[in-house]
């Protein structure tokens, strides 16, 4: 299996997921503005989300595909089917009681999560009955998060990228043509993320029907290879998801400042989740099951230089990724949010936001591609030392800057604390001696150094006066926009290719 090739497979899906995730808040953006009711939303819809990426995608799946990785190389069909339903049994067992215990308890959990919204009724309320409705979501998406464990570790990368659209269109969908047979409108976004959750999963069942692993959901609460999964999501939960639980705290420390504050941090933050998603998040998911299959195989060496692999690809994209959301924001935000409720004022509130978070982009990328290396060995308390350690770091800084900087100050805490988090996990596999540096990295650095001078250069002349955004027509921001992409993607990659950088370097063959 070709690595690269399998994380242009991936990256490719999550392009038009991404893509269709901007257009959703585009509509919605168009629709909402930054409103009370859109807060509402945001706080309601984040909860469930942060689960899932906390317990599904985040601790449940580097649990998962490790232990799934080494009954599929030492086991055989029989075992590997046995581990697959009773693990099925137990998580669904489980989600339906989280399920209706966020129903029942849906105005304790804003509380909790949004205690500046206890001071508006009308606001509390909405933000109730918007969670109540989408919280079943949580029970759909994790099952959608076990089958894509299992496609992933089977190399069916292309089917769980995809998966995503579908939410994206349902609530496309509810937001154009539903809201006006709800009260209030917004509803309509609730009700098509829970209709998002069931799509998402009868999708992905019949591809595992054809690798005959669909699970038959039976429970089994002596299984070894489930309790050992069992011991690794505990800790894993800090593990993996040190950055949502930083959002849920910056959704407390925002709800106290001016309405809008929470908005403007999740516009900047869906900018951030393009880049994060399509490389972060897809190297990932990639690197994962070959990882765990050389660690099975007692490949050291090629574990490591697997590793090096995704660490450069990071730094090549992940850089220029950062330097371009800072340099274009204004246009990124007046073509994709600078719509009708969605005014001047916020765009430049969401600019600053999106700046401060870009810092961090590196670092928000490294560690999707750096705790994989722990992961992968079954090794948890590495990684969730450093997350706790970080996620106080991240506190202490949000006290220094939410004073001076207002929701930026949140946004810079969240990339800084990243960096750390990346720096302090590349700090442990290199004393444990798990990845040790290939050579060529000063050179390589430097080249790709060059190649971000040059691209940053180009597009701030080529942008123009950031104050001509706001007044342009759609159309012509869209066409402006895609021409500034292509010329930052141009000289680049030219400049990197004049120095001495080739694609051929980063072809790699994955375990299998």
């Amino acid at each position: 299996m070709n690595l690269l090739k399998a994380l242009a497979t991936v990256s490719s899906m999550t392009l038009l997921s991404r893509i269709l995730g901007f257009v959703r808040d585009t509509v919605i953006a168009r629709a909402f503005g930054a409103s009370l009711m859109t807060d509402a939303f945001v706080v309601a819809f984040r909860i469930p989300n942060l689960l899932r990426r906390l317990f599904a995608e985040g601790s449940f799946s580097q649990a998962f595909v490790p232990i799934l990785s080494e009954y599929k190389a030492r086991r055989g069909a029989e075992d590997t089917q046995h581990l697959v339903d009773h693990v099925a049994g137990m998580l669904a067992l489980a989600l339906f009681v989280v399920t209706l215990i966020g129903v029942i308890a849906a105005p304790i959990v804003i509380y909790i999560t949004a205690p500046g919204f206890a001071a508006d009724a009308q606001k509390f309320d909405i933000t109730v009955s918007m969670l109540r409705i989408v919280f079943p979501y949580i029970f759909f998406i994790s099952l959608v998060a076990l089958a894509a464990g299992i496609l992933n570790t089977y190399s069916r990368f292309s089917v769980p990228a995809f998966t995503p659209v579908l939410l994206n269109l349902c609530m496309i969908a509810g937001a154009l043509w539903l809201t006006p047979y709800f009260h209030p409108p917004v509803l309509a976004l609730a009700w098509s993320v829970a209709v998002g959750g069931v799509l998402q999963l009868a999708f992905q069942i019949p591809f595992l029907k054809r690798l005959k692993l669909l699970p038959r959901f039976r429970l089994n609460f002596r299984d070894a290879g489930v309790w050992r999964i069992l011991k690794l999501m505990g800790p894993a939960v800090f593990g993996v998801s040190i950055s949502q639980i930083s959002l849920v705290i910056n959704t407390i420390f925002a709800s106290f400042l001016v309405t809008g504050s929470v908005s403007w941090l999740y516009y900047a933050d869906r900018l951030m989740e393009f880049p994060t998603g399509m490389l972060g998040v897809a190297l990932g998911t990639i690197l994962l099951p070959s990882l765990s299959k050389h660690y099975a195989d007692n490949a050291c060496e090629e574990y490591s230089k697997l590793l090096d692999w995704g660490l450069r690809l990071t730094l090549l994209l992940a850089l220029p990724a950062a330097l371009a959301l800072a340099v274009l924001a204004v246009p990124l935000i007046a073509t994709l949010f600078h719509y009708g409720k969605f005014s001047a004022l916020d765009l430049y509130m969401t600019r600053e936001a999106l700046m401060a978070y870009s810092l961090g982009l590196l670092g928000l990328i490294m560690v999707k591609v750096l705790a994989p290396g722990f992961y992968a060995r079954q090794n948890i308390r590495t990684p969730v030392k450093i997350a706790l350690f970080t996620l106080g770091i991240t506190q202490l800084m949000n006290v220094v800057f939410i004073g001076p900087l207002q929701h930026a100050g949140l946004a810079l805490s969240t990339g800084l604390a990243a960096c750390f988090n990346a720096g302090l996990l590349l700090y442990h596999l290199r004393k444990a001696q798990i990845y040790a540096p290939q050579p060529g990295w000063m050179r390589f650095f430097l080249r790709v150094l060059v190649a971000l001078i040059a691209m940053g250069a180009v597009l701030f002349w080529a942008m123009g006066d950031a104050q001509s955004w706001l007044h342009m027509h759609a159309m012509q921001k869209i066409m402006q926009l895609s021409g500034l992409v292509v010329i930052g993607v141009v000289v680049y990659f030219l400049v990197l290719y004049l120095v001495g950088v080739r694609w051929q370097d980063f072809i790699k063959r994955g375990a299998s």
